[in-house]
């Protein structure tokens, strides 16, 4: 039966009436849900703001220390750089910690004790470092091996861990508040879209038995719908982009900057050996020396102390590079895509010199063979940390049976792409969980190792902002080989992708 124009108007002022209150109550809610989430965002940057500085505050202090116990035992002025860098950057790293504590009110710590330990162990670097400038190097030593200092930089790292690992918590309950409320926005805003779609379906069902160019209408009203649903998902995107730098960061903080550390100590232990046998021919004082200790004397200095230098100085390369990373992460938000030409070779080997120690002490070795090191053009940082988790899983999940096998073979597919194997010997990953590896916070097989299951997610990650590719092929006590697909000039992709 036809509707009068009474009866027409009741029903569209009605369908308006009832479209109207449900798209306030989503703008009302989008707004609400959207202030939240600025909030917990805000929260999450300035917990990372504690950690990261917290993280420098010891970074520093480490190089410091290690710059002291460089010079006093090798007597090598060029440990005194990274000495006074580090000491004259820690007042500024205090400062900086001081600043993100007072800026958050979650976490409370006794900064008056860490204070009083950071000055009672910059006093201690700066006085054996006096001792050894005036050649008293044998009673800065002696300060050195005693408890005093050792137990004074125990105090701050408990004080600053403990910091750390409640600034991991709440970014983590930060980072889950903040899912929540994207999650919680793209729900309420897909559900309103639903119902107005269905208020809009029944007034055209009303009206287009009167009014034929509603049609014209409900088609501008679904075209603008469309665009509100792709502006909202964009949005959305963009959250959970934020979550997952965020992420990405507190990844490189704990994963990416041990390799170099163990690395150092493992040499830092040559030292101390080395130390030993050039102790024995220069304190000997010209009494005669049997063969083997000139023998050992000589090879001490003229192969083992160059060889651990250098490897300490390759690890110290690295964390400086990942540490001025981190720092411009943390300012700009996000890192943009820096394509060059790298030598793949090159990059490889320094790579594989930041876990050689580990693989050497337990017998292993590495073999790198590249036949595409040539013409490739990518983002070197990306590289480096791609191929420094992959490593260093090689070394954390080695096989206890056998000494490690790490193997890197890299060959060109076609014009514009190369493909890298990563083949390791090692207790290898069950076929039922070659994808869970690469989901966030997954792990597989036996838990007996330390981790978060963040690194190979970020591998995938990385791969894929380069526009490539990772799979794994495994079996369990059998070994992993990685095989990354990637295209050899990553300038073009970006231009045709319009990144």
């Amino acid at each position: 039966m036809p509707f009068s124009n009474a009866s027409f108007a009741r029903s569209s002022l009605l369908m308006l009436v009832i479209g109207s209150a449900i798209l306030v109550g989503i703008v009302l809610s989008s707004f609400f849900l959207a202030s939240n989430t600025k909030s917990y965002f805000q929260d999450v940057v300035k917990l990372r703001d504690v950690r990261s500085s917290a993280a420098d505050l010891v970074l520093y202090l480490r190089a410091a220390e290690s710059g002291q116990r460089g010079y006093l035992l090798t007597q090598d002025k060029e440990f005194l750089t990274p000495f006074t860098n580090a000491m004259a950057n820690l007042p500024k790293a205090r400062d900086r910690f001081k600043a993100a504590l007072a800026a958050q009110g979650s976490v409370d710590i006794p900064i008056s004790d860490l204070d009083r330990l950071l000055s009672e162990k910059m006093q201690e670097m700066e006085s054996t470092v006096d001792l050894g400038k005036r050649d008293e190097f044998a009673s800065a030593v002696a300060i050195v091996k005693g408890a005093y200092g050792r137990q004074v930089m125990e105090g701050i790292t408990a004080i600053i861990g403990k910091v750390i690992r409640d600034m991991d918590g709440k970014i983590g309950a930060g980072v889950e508040e903040l899912n929540d409320s994207a999650s919680s926005l793209q729900w309420f805003t897909i559900g309103g879209g639903v119902v107005i779609l269905l208020v809009l379906g029944g007034a055209i069902a009303i009206v287009a038995q009167h009014v034929r160019e509603l049609q014209h209408a409900r088609s501008e009203v679904e075209e603008l719908n469309a665009g509100l649903e792709e502006r909202v998902n964009e949005r959305t995107e963009d959250l959970i982009q934020a979550n997952r730098e965020i992420q990405r960061y507190a990844y490189i903080v704990s994963h990416d900057l041990r390799a170099p550390l163990v690395n150092i100590m493992g040499f830092t232990s040559e030292l101390d050996a080395t130390l030993k046998s050039v102790g024995a021919y220069v304190l000997a004082d010209g009494a005669p020396l049997s063969e083997a200790e000139v023998r050992d004397a000589r090879l001490a200095v003229q192969e083992d102390l160059p060889e651990a230098i250098g490897f300490i100085r390759s690890s110290t390369k690295k964390m400086d590079g990942l540490i001025n990373a981190i720092l411009k992460i943390s300012r700009d938000g996000r890192r943009e895509l820096k394509p060059e030409r790298v030598n793949l070779q090159e990059l490889l080997e320094a790579t594989a010199a930041s876990v050689y120690h580990q693989v050497n002490d337990a017998g292993g070795e590495v073999d790198i063979s590249v036949a595409a090191a040539r013409g490739l053009i990518t983002d070197r940082f990306s590289m480096e940390q791609i191929f420094g988790n992959l490593f260093d899983n090689a070394v954390k999940y080695k096989h206890h049976d056998r000494p490690l096998k790490l193997s890197v073979k890299a060959v060109p597919i076609g014009r514009g792409a190369i493909k890298v194997e990563v083949i390791d010997n090692g207790r290898g990953i069950a076929p039922e969980d070659h994808e869970r590896v690469f989901e966030l916070f997954r792990r597989s097989g036996v838990q007996d190792k330390p981790g978060e299951g963040i690194g190979l997610a970020h591998v995938r990650s990385l791969v894929r902002n380069l526009g490539g590719e990772i799979t794994v092929t495994s079996t369990l006590g059998g070994g992993t080989t990685f095989v990354i697909r990637l295209p050899t000039d990553l300038s073009q992709y970006v231009r045709s992708n319009g990144s």
